[in-house]
């Protein structure tokens, strides 16, 4: 995801810009995404919660259980120093790397780490998915402000494979990996998948970066601790509010050379803030009490996916996918044929009526008469049962 919120807005759109049925798509749009937060606010059966759709007061709350993660006595923190290399040197032992370093956001985190490796590689191109995060949601940014040629290995919506990196037809510095690919569906390649491509990036004589936003949630498909899997890539980032609900902020992990350069980049670009505090608690609560709950997510999306591909079944509709078929993480995409106006309002609606709501982000347009949306499952779902799903599923066909 890019720095913009999960709830809403696909590549190329504005979030909220659904046609409305009398209104143009501006006010439409608008009007839905207000409804669609009340529903979500006061639903009473919801797959995810996300934090960062709460007031300012419960999110302030989130603090509340800051003293169990850090001693609130201690000097708070000044350019990068206390707390923030707390939080700095725990992410770098979680991920198995020498160091890493906290930027306020992902944008800037990548930015720099691919500058860094094309100064060291000496080649400033940077292979990567046509539907990666950098190519899609950041303005072209790191060809803009850092003078980095992007090449698009593929744009099928699946990762790189291994001959697709070793053939490809151009000399490239670094492979970069969104893991998951947030927009293919949040997929991810077998192990024995990723191992190839990057061996087949390390032929090449390539360095490897993973986009790491939720790599936290991809242990449980590759089998493997979150170490053993950063181990592959000469460097990582992990974004510490998507998966952790912390405020916001990420982290760059990799060698200690690189990081102590990446720190140096991060005051030159304004990521050297004053104090950062709240944010560094919250990532530090996050990991405390989100990151052990990951697998119990991804295993109940699964529970959850195959009662919506059930649920649809049972209500005749013509065609429905479930994308991945067997979620990767504890996200995926649900695929309707109906137009993304009428599933939105058939969602809102759902939620607003029965308190239940199945379906809290946005629908996006995938062709002529096809809807998707991204379907959470966090805390809150754990409470669905498949029946529950199923009842849910018929409701909101009910409404369309």
């Amino acid at each position: 995801m890019s720095d913009r919120a999960d709830e809403g807005g696909r590549p190329g759109e504005k979030p909220g810009t659904e046609q409305g049925t009398d209104q143009g798509p501006e006010q439409g749009g608008k009007e839905r995404r207000l409804r669609r937060r009340a529903a979500l606010r006061s639903a009473e059966r919801v797959l995810a919660r996300p934090g960062f759709l709460g007031t300012i007061g419960e999110r302030l709350a989130l603090l509340d259980e800051a003293r169990e993660s850090y001693d609130l006595d201690e000097p708070s923190d000044i350019y990068g120093g206390g707390i923030v290399e707390t939080l700095e040197e725990r992410v770098a032992g979680l991920l198995g790397k020498e160091a890493a370093a906290f930027f306020p956001t992902g944008t800037m985190a990548q930015q720099v780490a691919l500058r860094c490796w094309a100064g060291r590689t000496g080649n400033p191109a940077v292979a990567l998915h046509a539907l990666a995060h950098p190519e899609v949601h950041e303005r072209n940014a790191f060809s803009t402000l850092g003078g980095l040629r992007p090449l698009r290995v593929t744009s099928e919506p699946r990762m790189p494979t291994a001959d697709e990196v070793r053939d490809f037809d151009e000399p490239f510095g670094t492979l970069m990996l969104e893991l998951p690919l947030r927009d293919a569906g949040f997929v991810l390649p077998t192990w024995d998948e990723l191992s190839e491509v990057v061996a087949a990036a390390r032929e090449r004589d390539a360095v490897v970066h993973f986009d790491g936003a939720r790599l936290w949630e991809s242990t449980t498909h590759f089998g493997r601790p979150l170490d053993e899997i950063a181990d592959l890539a000469d460097s990582v980032y992990v974004s510490l509010y998507k998966s952790l609900d912390g405020y916001g902020g990420a982290a760059l992990a990799g060698p200690r050379t690189l990081v102590e350069e990446a720190k140096a980049w991060r005051h030159r670009y304004g990521g050297a803030v004053f104090q950062q505090f709240p944010t560094v608690l919250s990532a530090l609560v996050g990991l405390d009490r989100e990151l052990p709950r990951l697998p119990e997510y991804v295993a109940h999306a699964r529970v959850v996916a195959a009662a919506l591909r059930e649920g649809f079944a049972a209500a005749g509709v013509p065609w429905a996918r479930v994308h991945p078929e067997v979620p990767h993480t504890n996200e995926f995409q649900v695929w309707l044929p109906y137009d993304p106006e009428v599933a939105a309002e058939a969602a809102v609606r759902h939620g607003e009526e029965t308190k239940t709501l199945l379906f809290s982000n946005d629908w996006s347009r995938g062709g002529p008469g096809l809807a998707f949306t991204e379907v959470f499952v966090r805390a809150a779902g754990l409470e669905w049962t498949a029946d529950e799903v199923k009842v849910a599923v018929t409701e909101f066909m009910e409404r369309l």
